[in-house]
């Protein structure tokens, strides 16, 4: 091929680079030799994303993008003012803005962060209302997936390694369950796990509407602290939830699993998010502090003797990926004051010895992952999403977490189950869950023959006021 005939491929896109990055030079000079009073003209015709973006430019853009004239326009375009000034001219009435009076004797930028608090509060505002319809079955908000939509919510992980460094994973893979979320994100310039020290999981949320209404995707963004995870070790603290050929994956509380190829290096990172307050978690919290919940107030009774030890509602989600296992309601569970021990209230869901209550869980359990180059299913994994609801059908304790099941040593009792027995248990801080199993080999699918809840005595007793 001739010189100056032809290119390849990597040519043209250098000689595109080359070219944008003359043009966006030629730009920026030639918009700061222009006037002030120029600027501020070609400003006032910004919306507040793009005045916003101009701003951050350099420090005589943020100076003049600033200006209150420009700001208190967005503004009373966005929240009409509610006073007004009538003047009589000639027969005549018109409203008069308080422009003068707004303007006068307020510091650069004041009305910028006057409509940037408002909406933030129009935000806050708009996410209560959508989380106030409740299904009675859950006690959660009935349309989770249509409130996050409508807000624009998503959710980030940032990974800070040894140096201080912080990489941003923003592109994941969302999957809607009844009562959770599973997030997902993997991308081949994962950092190896050795040199990270933590990872922080916010929520997102845009900060501004555009013209339609609609959340901005282009704008400022706020974020909300969900949780902070320590990797340090994680091989080693961390509860190890199984392994395929390919990953080995790792658990840690509250939801995180991170899923890594043999060399150390991460697959991916997934996370379980149970739908109980997490729109204000994920919206009301700020980039350096969580949400913090709303203290329950307790209703004392003086009459009940066995009060905050019955009439509870639980509804179980086991799900691994794509595909749902178990989905199911239990109603009317108590626990009597004999059954108190250790600092647990226990709480009978399944019992062995009743067959009528046993449940099966068709085909083999285990848990999908899936990167842009490769996909596996660990087996013996799921998802546990729990949601246990007071005697009034609030939220109680509730969780979304991966778990693992383990062979049981002891041999399996019931005549009518021939097989063997295998274990589940999680526990956090406010309680525990123990579900056994056992697998037919016939039917190929596992029977929950137990399944217990144990509900730490101190989260019961500041809850009801009680003192067990």
């Amino acid at each position: 091929v001739r010189r100056g005939v032809s290119i390849g491929s990597s040519g043209k896109c250098w000689c595109f680079w080359h070219l944008q990055a003359s043009l966006t030079v030629f730009l920026f000079l030639l918009f700061s030799s222009m006037p002030s009073e120029m600027l501020m003209k070609i400003f006032s015709y910004l919306d507040a994303v793009s005045l916003l973006s101009v701003g951050c430019v350099n420090k005589l853009f943020y100076h003049l993008a600033n200006d209150n004239g420009i700001w208190l326009k967005i503004y009373s375009r966005c929240f009409q003012p509610k006073r007004t000034i009538w003047a009589m001219k000639s027969e005549q009435t018109e409203t008069v803005f308080l422009g003068c009076a707004a303007l006068c004797d307020r510091k650069p930028g004041h009305w910028k962060k006057e409509y940037i608090f408002k909406q933030i509060a129009a935000v806050k505002t708009r996410v209560m209302r959508l989380v106030k319809p409740v299904d009675p079955y859950t006690g959660l908000p009935c349309i989770n997936k249509e409130a996050m939509k409508a807000s624009g919510l998503s959710w980030i992980i940032v990974l800070k390694d040894k140096n201080g460094k912080e990489h941003v994973m923003e592109k994941a893979n969302l999957s809607f369950k009844d009562t959770s979320v599973t997030i997902i994100w993997y991308s081949p310039d994962l950092p190896c796990l050795d040199i990270l020290l933590t990872l922080k999981l916010y929520g997102v949320v845009p900060l501004l509407s555009d013209q339609r209404g609609a959340p901005s995707k282009n704008g400022p963004r706020l974020r909300s602290l969900i949780a902070e995870y320590h990797l340090a070790n994680v091989t080693e603290s961390s509860v190890a939830v199984g392994a395929d050929k390919l990953v080995q994956l790792f658990g840690l509380n509250p939801g995180l699993l991170v899923g890594l190829w043999k060399k150390n290096e991460i697959a991916f990172v997934m996370v379980n998010l149970h739908y109980h307050q997490l729109l204000e978690r994920s919206t009301l919290g700020s980039a350096t502090v969580q949400y913090t919940l709303p203290p329950n107030k307790p209703v004392l009774d003086d009459v009940d003797p066995e009060y905050g030890l019955h009439d509870y509602n639980l509804h179980v989600d086991m799900h691994g990926g794509r595909r749902t296992y178990l989905c199911g309601t239990f109603r009317g569970l108590f626990c009597r004051k004999g059954d108190i021990a250790n600092g647990y209230l226990r709480l009978t869901v399944v019992r062995l010895k009743d067959h009528t209550k046993h449940m099966p869980l068709p085909g083999t359990l285990g848990l999908s992952w899936e990167t842009d180059v490769f996909k596996g299913n660990v087996k013996d994994c799921y998802v546990m999403d729990v949601t246990l609801l007071d005697e009034t059908g609030k939220p109680f304790w509730c969780f979304s977490a991966p778990v693992h099941m383990e062979p049981s040593s002891k041999a399996s009792c019931l005549y009518d189950y021939m097989g063997p027995i295998y274990t589940t248990d999680y526990a956090d801080a406010e309680g525990k869950v123990s579900v056994e199993l056992v697998w037919l080999e016939e039917t190929k699918e596992y029977i929950i023959v137990n399944l217990v809840l144990y509900i730490s005595t101190k989260k019961v007793n500041d809850w009801y006021g009680t003192n067990y």
